[in-house]
């Protein structure tokens, strides 16, 4: 099956959804299919490039339109490589605010409908639209209704064959609109490549990737001095990846508290995967929710760490549910009893994947 996958930006190690498109990407061509991928809106190109990227021992062949492209140039190449390429299947890796930076890319439906060809349409939902939450503001409530809007016209001038989305609440939110998703869930960033430490001497939380701001973290962390006598091994923080700002206020408290913890910042994926494999738990300070569309998140349940999440508030309008190995963290009633994560199996995700399309 001849595949093209598109998506915003493709810079690895930059754009969490071009990462997770280059992992499946690499799976489906090492179980025999074509896949190409386009970014459409690449942040790191200078110039329209096509170039190969590799990933766990495979290459992937990369087209990347650079953001500053005019609206005819970004046409015509696309147009292109669909000419060239002939696909069955386009396959679009859908947030919003990759496609325009205030999250409105009212171009976007317009776009896929000049586009000819034979190829089916397939939509993978990453995110959908802001202000469905509680907390949201006017504001956010007003974009999201417009997000809708957006998205309602990329489903009429696409008609898409199969659509899928990675968490309930998403897809509860598109049924709302009539449209149709099935969940397919994401794979991590980050491949499971590192053997587990057994000789570990402490009982290891790592903290990986962005540091969302407004959680809890100091009432978290006296609770988990509370509950530590109940563990058999010392506490020690790791850190990893790009944290952002919010992490000298996190270094704050854990001096504060006289926790031993280590700041390792941006490591090669090996390295990160060995600290991923020896942890115990992760922290995920996306909110409770929201998790499921976190590449944090599928990074910790494919080395097997339960995942605690500390976050702001975040209550959606509609649609909780209960999400399996995720520890919601509630102020005095911190609770550690870790589960048998589920292995993920990135080749079940890609033939998960064909096995969608081809019945549609």
């Amino acid at each position: 099956m001849d595949i093209l996958f598109i998506c915003g930006s493709v810079e690895p190690g930059k754009d969490g959804v071009g990462d997770y498109t280059r992992r499946l990407s690499g799976e489906l061509i090492r179980i025999e299919h074509e896949v190409k991928i386009l970014s459409l809106c690449d942040h790191q190109a200078t110039s329209f490039l096509t170039e190969f990227q590799e990933i766990e021992g495979t290459k992937v062949a990369v087209n990347r339109i650079p953001i500053t492209a005019t609206k005819k140039e970004r046409l015509t190449w696309t147009q292109d490589i669909l000419n060239d390429f002939k696909p069955e299947w386009v396959s679009l890796q859908y947030v919003p605010y990759s496609f325009n930076p205030k999250g409105l890319p009212f171009w976007l439906p317009s776009f896929f409908k000049k586009l000819k060809g034979n190829h089916k349409w397939h939509v993978m939902f990453h995110e959908l639209w802001i202000g469905i939450d509680i907390e949201s503001s006017l504001k956010q409530k007003c974009i999201g209704v417009v997000q809708q809007l957006i998205v309602k016209q990329i489903i009429r001038n696409t008609k898409p064959h199969f659509i899928n989305t990675q968490n309930k609440l998403y897809q509860f939110f598109l049924q709302s609109h009539k449209i149709e998703a099935v969940i397919l869930p994401i794979c991590g960033n980050i491949p499971l490549t590192a053997v587990k430490n057994e000789a570990n001497k402490f009982t290891q939380i790592v903290l990986f990737g962005s540091i969302h701001p407004g959680a809890s973290f100091k009432e978290f962390i006296d609770d988990l001095v509370s509950f530590e006598s109940k563990l058999s091994k010392p506490i020690k923080f790791v850190f990893i990846g790009k944290n952002g700002p919010e992490l000298s206020r996190y270094q704050e408290v854990l001096e504060s508290k006289k926790i031993l913890y280590e700041v390792m910042g941006i490591q090669p994926e090996a390295v990160i995967s060995q600290v991923l494999i020896d942890s115990d738990f992760g922290i995920s300070t996306t909110p409770y929710f929201q998790t499921e569309k976190s590449g944090v998140f599928a990074a910790y349940k494919e080395h097997q760490i339960n995942t605690i999440c500390v976050s702001r508030e975040w209550t959606p309008t509609k649609g909780q549910y209960s999400i399996p190995h995720i520890i919601k963290y509630e102020k005095n009633n911190l609770k550690l009893n870790p589960t048998t994560v589920q292995v993920f199996n990135l080749n079940l995700l890609a033939n998960q994947f064909i096995k969608s399309i081809s019945i549609s």
